[in-house]
């Protein structure tokens, strides 16, 4: 299967060399580069010092697992797309991955075919978040949201930056602000399928935004039971020139 990314590079930590030496054979001849470590330290030494635009990882790591890799990556890149390739498929340990900030977990055994179809699906959803598209800036009560540099501001001048999986799901959330938003649509456009297991991780992220949004009264998603989230906003008598005048 030949893909659009030639130039793509890719950081492999797996422990297991026979699958190491399979999974290279087999991505490089669809066009990716493969850098391939076989501990999770040796691992985040080669994120530091070079850039991927994608990291597989096994979970079952010497020296540092999966998961913590994982975690320090993401301190260092909140976007580059996370594959967990494991054989753990206990549900803790998907969840697990999920809030670690992964984009896809596929357990062993697995089909080359698969893995590369994911490997692209992944690939295409990072891409579409880089990408300038429509209206970047939203005021919504008492914020300021920027969905291209990830920063909402409140009108006191305190300033976040969301992760990438917050950040597109606030977006969705306020380009159909009042309006009935249902999990599939959200969970297949960010996440690329709607299984349960990415059904909890999302829970976890509107948990967060939730959270975030709750010092403004006029703001509120509200769950439709068994359908769908919408992002209520009160008529507010915050002005715009809160903002305007900083």
């Amino acid at each position: 299967m030949t893909t659009n990314y030639a130039t793509t590079s890719v950081l492999l930590v797996e422990d297991d060399k026979n699958m190491c030496y399979l999974l290279k054979e087999n991505l490089s001849s669809s066009g990716y580069n493969i850098t391939i470590c076989h501990d999770g330290k040796e691992g985040f030494k080669r994120f530091r010092e070079s850039p991927f635009n994608i990291c597989i990882l096994d979970i079952m790591l010497p020296r540092m697992d999966g998961f913590q890799l994982a975690a320090k990556i993401r301190l260092l890149n909140e976007s580059v797309p996370i594959i967990f390739l494991t054989s753990r498929s206990m549900e803790a340990d998907k969840l697990q991955g999920f809030r670690n900030g992964c984009d896809d977990y596929i357990t062993k055994p697995f089909s080359m075919m698969e893995l590369n179809y994911r490997i692209l699906a992944v690939l295409k959803r990072s891409t579409a978040r880089t990408e300038p598209n429509g209206q970047n800036i939203h005021r919504l009560g008492m914020f300021e949201f920027d969905s291209r540099t990830r920063i909402i501001k409140s009108s006191d001048g305190t300033e976040k930056k969301l992760t990438p999986k917050e950040s597109e799901l606030l977006r969705i959330l306020s380009e159909k602000r009042n309006e009935l938003v249902t999990r599939s649509f959200i969970m297949n456009h960010i996440w690329g399928d709607d299984d349960y297991f990415i059904s909890r991780s999302m829970d976890v992220y509107l948990t967060r935004l939730r959270n975030l949004l709750k010092t403004d009264p006029s703001l509120e998603i509200v769950n439709v039971y068994g359908t769908g989230y919408q992002l209520l906003e009160k008529v507010s008598n915050i002005e715009s020139s809160n903002f305007e005048s900083r």
